[in-house]
């Protein structure tokens, strides 16, 4: 039987002292709090997939908390992100983002799982790990914080409902979430009268009556103009995809910009002076190679299908002649989508009314065709003032983009773009066509040679 003597409960007692001690020290440790910033949208695709990943992380390590903030529609967490932003010296182009220790990361990708494991593991055992959130003073409402919860909950609850109306027939409308659905209707609208792509289908139905036959205009305006959707949906996709991959950084914001104010411009030169030095409209040296193969579709004697191939490769070939008409509308519009960052659902969606949208005047255009038998021609004046349309909106949407894109992102502000454009639209076309030529001033080419031909017939 082993004996107690003294030296030995001494030693008993000190041993069971230290492990206490131990083990007060490790819970101490442990008790360490690591936070991760996670700043999201509603709404946002993104967001909602790295949030399974970063609660993980927190299931994973009891000593990690998540405190994220929604920065849509809370101007508060907007702010705290702001501070964050300024702290670590970047631009939150977009969402979601993620604070770990002093480095962060703008948008998610699978790449960025294993950074944030490694930065999380790098301040879990660096005892003198630097968290950014404790240096700065934020607003109380994180997702640890139970009060603050219900408090940012109740304001964005008021807030959705200060923007949810009932419509007969319809039921609610949450009008927070569908300035996207409004501005891609008005911009597929307004980019659908293109003068380009009407001029090329009017002279190819006008080139197609021409043969008598009501079935060859039914072939070749349908493959035309399935075709010329076909491609030009591609094309916007490839714009998409690329401003999801970038669209976080802030200088692409500026880009898409200025690439709307130089259309806008452009465009809106060409209602004064048509055609006349830059000019995002076909080439006049192109024209006649156009007419030839319009020429040899519409006269082709072969089979249906013979029919069918060769109005599909002509539109083709059309289709890449007016990119440099139509390519200023494509990349606004995927710039604002991308920069909501919807899911692919969401952009099929969105691209299918677009291009519904788009299409509308066209098929307007070719089913009178087909019932009357009888085309319309694209003339100038027509084309000058789809340019000026266009282009006023272009520079309205660039304004916005450069200063304050946040507008596209409320359905009342963005209804209010489209507005003032279209107001500034009709005042410019008023007071150039009416109110100057009263007093003799006549601006552009189109005034002054109306002005040389009634000069000479007096």
């Amino acid at each position: 039987m082993l004996r107690l003597t003294k030296p030995i409960i001494i030693l008993l007692i000190l041993g069971t002292l230290l492990l206490s001690f131990s083990s007060v020290l490790a819970q101490t440790q442990d008790s360490a709090d690591v936070n991760i910033y996670f700043f999201w949208g509603d709404g946002c695709p993104h967001c909602e997939e790295e949030r399974p990943f970063l609660e993980a992380l927190v299931d994973e390590n009891t000593q990690v908390n998540l405190v994220d903030y929604e920065v849509w529609y809370n101007r508060d967490n907007l702010e705290v992100l702001s501070q964050f932003s300024q702290a670590l010296d970047f631009e939150p182009g977009a969402v979601p983002v993620t604070v770990i220790g002093d480095q962060y990361w703008v948008g998610f990708r699978d790449e960025y799982k294993t950074e944030m494991e490694s930065a999380l593991q790098q301040v879990l055992t660096d005892p003198n790990a630097v968290d950014i959130g404790d240096r700065l003073t934020l607003a109380a409402v994180s997702a640890g914080s139970a009060e603050a919860a219900v408090t940012a909950d109740s304001e964005e609850t008021a807030a959705a409902q200060n923007q949810a109306i009932d419509l007969p027939l319809v039921g609610t409308v949450d009008l927070g979430k569908e300035s996207l659905v409004l501005s891609t209707a008005i911009i597929g609208f307004v980019d659908g009268f293109n003068p380009c792509s009407l001029w090329v289908l009017s002279v190819l139905l006008a080139l197609t009556l021409h043969s008598g036959s009501r079935k060859k205009i039914l072939v070749v305006g349908l493959t035309f103009l399935i075709v010329t959707t076909i491609v030009y949906s591609l094309f916007i996709t490839g714009v998409f995809t690329l401003f999801s991959y970038i669209g976080y950084l802030k200088w692409i914001q500026v880009a898409v910009a200025l690439i709307a104010l130089t259309f806008g411009f452009v465009n809106l030169k060409d209602y004064f002076w048509y055609k006349e030095g830059v000019s995002f409209t076909i080439s006049e040296k192109r024209k006649p190679k156009l007419y030839q193969n319009m020429r040899s579709t519409v006269t082709d004697t072969r089979s249906m299908i013979g029919l069918v191939g060769s109005s599909a490769a002509l539109a083709v070939g059309v289709s890449f002649i007016e990119f440099s008409c139509t390519a200023g509308f494509p990349v606004i519009w995927s710039n604002l989508v991308a920069a909501n960052q919807v899911s692919k659902t969401g952009f099929i969606l969105l691209l299918g009314l677009y291009m519904l949208i788009y299409l509308l005047d066209e098929l307007v255009v070719f089913g009178t065709a087909a019932v009357t038998m009888k085309a319309s021609r694209m003339e100038e004046k027509h084309g000058r003032l789809l340019k000026l349309a266009s282009g006023v909106i272009m520079l309205t949407l660039g304004f916005v983009m450069l200063f304050n894109p946040e507008w596209m992102n409320n359905v009342g502000t963005s209804l209010l773009v489209f507005l003032i454009a279209l107001a500034a639209t009709l005042l410019i076309s008023l007071i150039h066509r009416k109110i100057l030529p009263r007093y003799g001033i006549l601006i552009g080419s189109e005034l002054q040679t109306d002005g040389k031909h009634k000069h000479k017939k007096h």
